[in-house]
């Protein structure tokens, strides 16, 4: 419990100094971080190879004790954090928690941001916590295209949204603000909804929540 509390003042506090990339006031609850690990322990068989996972965002580490304690055996995790505590407190989680421990060889903390993460394999899912309705249309056509990128054809993308926040927040905004929220609604719509393979509700989430999980084909994959 102590931990627990911990991470929320932890949260609070950066929520309140750098609300544009928190975005929450708390962590994600446990419902919502098993909805988001889904496909961390969903295997399809014949695929029993190891899987390589990475986690954007991952903040204090609510989902990311989701995806470690459905790991297989030699699957490995990256979790790219930009906030410094965030980056530092989940270290500490890797060093101090037994439950984090048994995979931290297994794990890295990259401090970083998302776009910056090259030279790597392609990684068969990326779990995110971004978020995408604080940022510019630009920047989240980027990170999606990004999230693309790093994933090998037919991997899967899994990401969550506040249910009703950009309706909520166009009603109170001013008209700049109102413009940017349709446009980032507008790219999600464009680049994920035709490829969306699954979307749960999270109802006992604070907020609510509805998670994505999108799987672009093997036409769609870069070359």
């Amino acid at each position: 419990m102590a931990h627990s509390l911990a991470d929320y003042r932890l949260f609070w506090k950066q929520f309140r100094e750098h609300y544009h990339t928190t975005g929450a006031i708390a962590p994600s609850g446990r419902a919502l971080g098993a909805a988001l690990a889904r496909y961390v322990v969903q295997r399809e068989p014949p695929d029993e190879s190891p899987k390589r996972v990475l986690e954007v965002g991952p903040g204090t580490g609510a989902v990311t004790a989701q995806i470690v304690a459905s790991l297989g055996p030699a699957d490995s995790l990256d979790m790219v954090e930009l906030n410094d505590e965030f980056a530092s407190r989940l270290r500490e989680r890797f060093e101090t928690e037994s439950s984090f421990q048994h995979v931290a060889a297994r794990a890295r903390v990259l401090h970083q941001r998302v776009e910056e993460l090259s030279g790597t394999e392609p990684y068969d899912l990326v779990i995110s916590g971004l978020p995408l309705n604080n940022f510019s249309t630009e920047d989240v056509e980027q990170i999606l295209s990004v999230f693309e990128q790093l994933l090998r054809p037919g991997g899967t993308l899994s990401f969550f949204q506040y249910i009703g926040v950009r309706p909520a927040r166009a009603a109170v905004s001013g008209r700049v603000e109102r413009e940017r929220l349709r446009g980032v609604g507008a790219a999600l719509h464009r680049m994920l909804a035709p490829h969306e393979i699954r979307r749960e509700w999270v109802w006992t989430n604070l907020p609510p929540a509805w998670v994505h999980h999108v799987r672009w084909s093997t036409a769609d994959a870069p070359q």
